[in-house]
């Protein structure tokens, strides 16, 4: 029977030839992830570049896959951000870990899904256990539901529709710290402007409670509903935490839900010192986590867990007859039915062998150690107040400051320099109109060297 058997590939690749790809494939990731302190934290090119080396007609013929690998690794995957760089700085870093990647092709490799029971029940148990890990580490309680979703944007999202489906629609509450896509998700699901409150914040950068309470009770007076208050467990900006019990307090004291984006600062929550920066996380009635930033996920892995069962099949099933046959019974999760994504990857895998191989003690150290690096470049930056001013402390991974004597546009000025020159990358933002330079030091691979390396040749900018 064996001679009858199809061959490995759809398209016709013999199995060696399969085999062989595959080991240069590993052969070259392995090879930049050792290498990857000596390449460029961030490097940019032109489209017509990137066209002329790899673009052209339709291929209308084979060619050789393995020369075409070659083309890809030293003329398209050079040019774009490596958040997983040691001395990548901007954003939020993105620094993954092998075991995850491992867990990502194995699951590319099945063309795994998770959509129906039927069709994936193997990865859907996996995606449940790794979603009650979550459940478990962040304190939510027994009977919290999630999902795997692409990153914070789907995830706040499919959080918000949770919402309007168990509490109907009404007012929205956030503040000016808040990530600029939440307000577009709002707008998305087709929130009037006028329900959409954003609220200015004092000098702490987080909600003032009174503020907030009054507006509340202002809508309610002119016969508007408040549904949500938005609170951030980590802002992208500072790494600022608002405070999340007295939020929870207001919300239970006006029966509104109580969203958190912990996006980028939720797993600070599996440290001590993260831990108490987060206290009240656990009171959410919906959580947001991005895996793929500080869980040490490759792109693309965004989580939300939702405290009330059943909120988020209440928002997104659908039963069409064709899909009836593929649906599990009363006590399996169809996930097709927990957000917008129908056909889904399992973004599962990559999350039960990152915590398989090293364990929760070594991926909290890690996580520990991106705190601590926020806090050793703030004692540099205070150690050369002739150069620079502090302007908002380390908070779990993230520091803000500004040049000495700043002259308008320096600050873009030096950030535009150091990634040119390929060293390192960070990011330049505005905290209450003033313009301050970011550092996000989330990658346990960084060294005090790299940072201080950076902070030198960011001086040396003229």
């Amino acid at each position: 029977m064996t001679g009858n058997r199809p061959p490995a590939d759809t398209l016709g690749l013999t199995e060696d030839q399969m085999r062989k790809l595959g080991y240069q494939v590993v052969d070259m990731v392995v090879k930049h992830l050792a290498g990857r302190s000596d390449e460029p934290a961030i490097a940019v090119a032109s489209r017509k570049i990137v066209e002329a080396a790899v673009g052209g007609a339709v291929p209308q013929e084979p060619s050789d896959p393995a020369a075409a690998l070659v083309a890809l690794r030293d003329l398209v995957l050079p040019y774009m951000q490596h958040g997983d760089h040691p001395r990548y700085f901007a954003r939020v870093p993105g620094p993954s870990s092998f075991a995850a990647i491992l867990g990502d092709w194995l699951a590319t490799g099945y063309n795994a899904m998770a959509a129906s029971w039927i069709g994936g029940s193997g990865p859907a148990t996996v995606e449940l256990i790794v979603i009650d890990w979550l459940r478990q580490l962040l304190g939510l309680p027994e009977g919290t539901q999630g999902i795997v979703l692409s990153g914070g944007s789907m995830a706040n999202f499919t959080a918000f529709a949770a919402c309007f489906a168990m509490k109907g629609r009404g007012a929205v509450y956030l503040n000016d710290q808040t990530h600029s896509s939440l307000k577009r998700n709002f707008t998305a699901l087709g929130l009037r402007e006028e329900d959409i409150r954003i609220l200015t914040t004092g000098p702490d950068l987080k909600f003032d409670m009174g503020q907030l309470a009054a507006a509340i009770a202002n809508d309610r007076a002119n016969g508007k509903k408040p549904v949500m208050i938005v609170a951030s467990a980590g802002t992208t900006n500072t790494g600022t935490c608002d405070p999340l019990p007295e939020v929870s307090a207001l919300c239970k004291a006006n029966d509104m839900w109580m969203h958190v984006d912990g996006a980028y600062g939720a797993p600070a929550a599996l440290t001590p010192k993260g831990h108490a920066q987060l206290a009240g996380i656990e009171l959410a009635d919906s959580l947001v986590l991005d895996p793929h930033k500080w869980l040490f996920q490759p792109y693309d892995c965004g989580c939300v867990l939702v405290r009330h069962a059943g909120a988020l099949e209440r928002a997104f099933t659908m039963s069409p007859e064709y899909l009836k046959d593929t649906m599990g019974g009363d006590n399996e999760v169809d996930f097709f039915n927990r957000s917008l994504e129908l056909s889904r990857k399992t973004r599962a895998l990559k999350m039960w062998m990152t915590f398989k191989t090293h364990g929760l003690a070594r991926i909290a150290a890690a996580i520990e150690r991106g705190i601590e690096l926020a806090e050793i470049a703030q004692k540099l930056i205070e150690k050369d107040s002739a150069t620079w001013e502090l302007v908002t402390p380390a908070q779990i991974g993230i520091v803000t400051f500004a040049k000495r004597d700043f002259k308008p546009g320096q600050h873009a000025a030096m950030v535009n320099a150091i990634t040119e020159s390929r060293y390192a990358t960070l990011t330049s933002t505005v905290i209450g109109g003033r313009s301050v330079l970011r550092l996000c030091t989330i990658n346990p691979n960084t060294t005090e060297a790299d940072i201080s390396e950076t902070l030198k040749r960011l001086a040396a900018v003229r």
